[in-house]
């Protein structure tokens, strides 16, 4: 497989990098819960004409003529976004999950006005109000956190006891290292009791509720919901919003997207949006994220079977946190590294009342989206989890590294990516 023809005939320094990372796709196992494969379909529609077009505006609304074609993928991309997830209303234009929170944020708030988030080290993310964060300097962040970091169990009496205090215009249910299932009848009973709207940023799991495999906010009366379009989704990287049914809350997104936080939406990046959400409405998607499901659980059972700590006790999506500095006595630096060699790629991530640094932590974070794509199942997971366990309470052994990398490569053979889902 090679579709570099032109750029290895005219820059072969770039050329030598795109092959080194398809290598390093197609040899390793990918763990990054927040990474997949998209399909060559999407790669496609990524590398098209489009990136060519301005389309500043919106369909039947833009700046610049010669849109006939640019209105039409874009008009689909929110339609089938719509259908995915039971929705009236969806921006598809954000360029990333976070710029589609900061452009929610400025459509549903006045600077200085307060939104309610999880706490970073508890599993949130930076875009929910971390003080490193330009958007912390605009608004008001207070934080909510879990009653018991074993459990998973977030502290709604306390999350409903910062709201009745703080009066924030936004509560915010969402995560980036969260491995649980979230009660959202509880966020949008609070939210309505003092007032504030309920958003939910589901970029790591809109794929699993797309698939129907696990809850949808606006089931439960979420006014917004923001996400990524990459992840569980297997689209592009990108971003998206999503209104459930009030208009003029659209609009106010609208406006904030465009012209308020960004110009011209990258359309070639749009069509492959528009392409992943019609691979997401295939009963396929679904079979797909009941694998995630189940390869996630699997490799649960293995670590909680060797006495490893993991974050919420487990986990009910895609994702595992585990405590690998308390539990081995490897930080997640070195673990993240170790496990590099031998071909299985995942993140270093603080755990819940972190006592390292960010960059040195004690946690690391891996899940199944990717995995799964290349058609593994539960032996294969189980058999990672194992793997991961071997190499990290003897990762000075470099016999058994080389050993566990040849069979971690031999799996890759075995599950190649595939090009297509449909």
């Amino acid at each position: 497989m090679n579709e570099y023809t032109h750029i290895k005939e005219q820059d072969t320094d770039v050329y030598e990098a795109l092959m080194g990372e398809e290598a390093r796709e197609i040899n390793g196992i990918e763990m990054i819960p927040s990474e997949n494969y998209v399909s060559r379909a999407v790669r496609e529609a990524n590398g098209s004409v489009l990136t060519n077009k301005y389309a500043e505006g919106y369909p039947g609304k833009r700046y610049y003529g010669g849109q006939d074609y640019t209105d039409a993928v874009e008009r689909l991309a929110i339609t089938r976004a719509c259908k995915l997830f039971g929705c009236k209303y969806a921006n598809v234009q954000p360029l990333g999950g976070a710029a589609a929170n900061v452009a929610m944020y400025f459509a549903l708030m006045e600077p200085g006005d307060t939104v309610l988030g999880m706490d970073l080290s508890h599993g949130g993310h930076l875009t929910h109000g971390h003080p490193t964060t330009s958007i912390n300097k605009v608004f008001n962040f207070v934080r909510y956190k879990m009653k018991d970091v074993d459990t998973g169990e977030i502290d709604y009496d306390a999350l409903r006891e910062v709201a009745l205090e703080h009066k924030p215009k936004i509560i915010l249910a969402g995560f980036s290292a969260y491995s649980r299932e979230l009660d959202y009848q509880k966020f949008v009973d609070i939210a309505r009791e003092v007032g504030a709207y309920a958003v939910a940023d589901m970029a790591h799991i809109a794929g699993l509720i797309a698939g129907g495999v696990v809850k949808n906010p606006f089931d439960f009366g979420f006014d917004v919901i923001t996400s990524t379009t990459h992840k569980t989704l297997r689209g592009p990287r990108g971003g998206l919003i999503l209104t459930r049914e009030d208009a003029e809350i659209a609009k106010k997104i609208n406006k904030a997207v465009f012209p308020g936080i960004q110009g011209g939406p990258h359309m070639n990046v749009i069509a492959g949006k528009a392409v992943a959400f019609g691979e997401a409405l295939k009963p396929s998607f679904k079979e797909y994220g009941t694998q995630v499901l189940k390869n996630a659980k699997a490799m649960e059972k293995v670590f909680l079977d060797n006495k490893v700590r993991l974050m919420g006790g487990g986990t009910d999506n895609h994702l595992l946190l585990a405590d690998v500095f308390g539990s081995l006595g490897v930080t997640g630096q070195d673990a993240e590294v170790v496990l590099d060699e031998i071909g299985i790629t995942l993140n270093k991530n603080m755990i819940a009342d972190e006592s390292r640094t960010a960059m040195d932590p004690s946690g690391i974070r891996f899940g199944t989206p990717a995995m799964t794509t290349r058609g593994m199942k539960e032996i294969e997971a189980a058999r990672l989890a194992e793997i991961m366990i071997e190499v990290l309470k003897d990762k000075d052994n470099q016999q058994l590294k080389d050993a566990l990398k040849t069979e971690v490569e031999a799996m890759c053979t075995a599950h190649p990516v595939p090009d297509s889902f449909v």
